[in-house]
């Protein structure tokens, strides 16, 4: 802890609040006294004060209004008298990082204040940390500590601005359209369309005409000529999901189009030229769909220029708790709720969630979360409501619980179970970091950089320290 911070005493003079003033004074801090909220709110506007302690009879409500927006507002420490107040002053309460009733002791006083800006500076250190990983570990809005995504945001950096054409193979849910996006906002054509195509969402009879148009009474219902996709993405990227659905017939059009940039129009003898970059996407074993005559060689081979093999949610466990804080953030400010937070135990619920839907499901989940909760750390049953482990598919553990994890190079396995103890160490011991340390038999120091590491010092904590004579304030 260093004696620079800047520290806001809102409080009318008195006894009492002279020797909070000097108690603090001498620990240090650097301490604007004031009994005016206007001069406090001011104060806090400037983007100095790193705590606030206020009487709660003074106004706050002026500071609280200066400290909703920042990500990083000032935490506010209420004294209040032992008398009751109304409605208001309890909702002041509710937003306090705690409220002392006078007279207080210079201990918990000490106490109190260090435990308020040691919250600050974890809540510096967090959002440093987020940075760098948005800055390491992103491509477009695609997130991933994982070695392996990594591997894939450097395969789409080094290819985006190609004109070869791409296979990007994975279970629903696991981004596939997001990195396609990624692949056309890296490329020279991120001035053109994007057109996104699930020819796995329209009728086979209809998907030719989606693609390629059609003119007038070339079919029922063709009362006018129409643009197709391809059409539509020259200069541009089409991306087509679901590649595996497409007909034969309609494979050899495609093939067509992505060796030679030309086609015509269903019913339309006149030859069209196209300029697209073409994305393709699966589910499927698109290699056993050739083996099994279902998919044309020729066109499998055109369209795996590149191939890209996106990891399932569930292969990804570091990725989880960084994901979940993302879309937390993320639908927080969408439905204008208050900044929510992991609490331990859901965390410890995501890592053991199957993720079949993979991060759509992560998504839906922490967006239903952030509308049922109220701002409280969340956990399991804000997660999911209305089922029960069982239900929402956590079987009980098994006799070896890691026998499931892929497998990959030993010192990144290890980190899961690693990343798992620490946490458990964490709630045994309520946050308290010396106790998690002896638990793990390691030293405080070895356990803030783990705990950085697996991105945990955010973890509620509940550490002591407290010193000062046993006067009141």
């Amino acid at each position: 802890m260093t004696d620079a911070h800047r520290i806001l005493l809102l409080d009318r003079k008195s006894c009492s609040a002279e020797r909070v003033e000097k108690l603090l004074n001498e620990l240090g801090f650097d301490v604007l006294a004031t009994e005016l909220p206007e001069v406090a709110a001011e104060a806090v506007r400037s983007g100095e004060i790193e705590l606030i302690l206020s009487e709660i009879r003074l106004g706050v409500e002026a500071l609280l209004v200066e400290t909703e927006g920042p990500p990083l507002a000032p935490p506010l420490i209420l004294f209040e008298e032992f008398s009751g107040f109304d409605a208001t002053h309890d909702a002041l309460k509710q937003q306090a990082f705690e409220t002392l009733a006078r007279p207080v002791p210079n201990k918990q006083v000490i106490a109190t204040v260090r435990r308020a800006l040691q919250q600050v500076e974890l809540r510096e250190e967090n959002q440093r940390l987020r940075k760098e990983v948005g800055e390491r570990f992103s491509l477009g809005n695609l997130l991933s500590r994982d070695v392996r995504m990594r591997r894939i945001f450097s395969t789409v950096e080094a290819v985006a601005d190609s004109f070869a054409s791409l296979l990007i193979q994975g279970e629903s849910g696991t981004g596939k359209t997001m990195l396609a996006r990624a692949v056309h906002e890296l490329s020279s054509r991120r001035n053109g369309p994007l057109i996104v195509v699930n020819c796995g969402a329209i009728p086979a009879s209809l998907l030719e005409s989606e693609l390629f148009g059609h003119v007038k009474g070339s079919f029922t219902g063709a009362v006018r000529d129409r643009t197709g996709k391809f059409e539509a993405a020259d200069g541009g990227t089409i991306f087509l999901d679901e590649i595996g659905t497409a007909s034969q017939e309609l494979q050899v059009k495609l093939l067509r189009v992505l060796e030679e940039g030309r086609f015509e129009r269903v019913g339309d003898t006149a030859t069209r030229s196209v300029d697209a970059r073409v994305i393709t996407a699966t589910n499927v074993d698109l290699a056993r769909e050739v083996s099994e005559g279902r998919f044309r060689q020729d066109l499998y081979y055109r369209i795996h220029v590149v191939a890209i093999e996106m990891p399932p949610l569930r292969q990804r466990h570091g990725d989880i708790p960084l994901l979940a804080e993302h879309f937390l953030q993320r639908n927080s400010v969408r439905y204008n709720r208050p900044a929510q937070s992991l609490g331990p135990e859901a965390t410890a619920a995501l890592l053991a969630h199957p993720w079949p839907g993979n991060v759509r499901e992560l998504e839906n989940t922490l967006e239903r979360a952030v509308l049922l909760s109220r701002g409280a750390p969340l956990k399991p049953r804000h997660l999911w409501p209305d089922q029960s482990s069982e239900t929402r598919g956590i079987s009980p553990a098994p006799a070896h619980p890691w026998e499931d994890l892929p497998l990959g190079p030993l010192r990144k396995i290890l980190e899961i179970p690693e990343h798992f103890f620490i946490l458990r160490a964490l709630k045994a011991s309520g946050g308290n970091r010396q106790s998690t340390a002896a638990k793990l038999g390691i030293n405080r120091t070895t356990l803030f950089n783990k705990m950085r590491k697996f991105d945990l010092l955010g973890f509620p904590t509940k550490d002591k320290g407290s010193e000062g004579s046993p006067a009141a304030a």
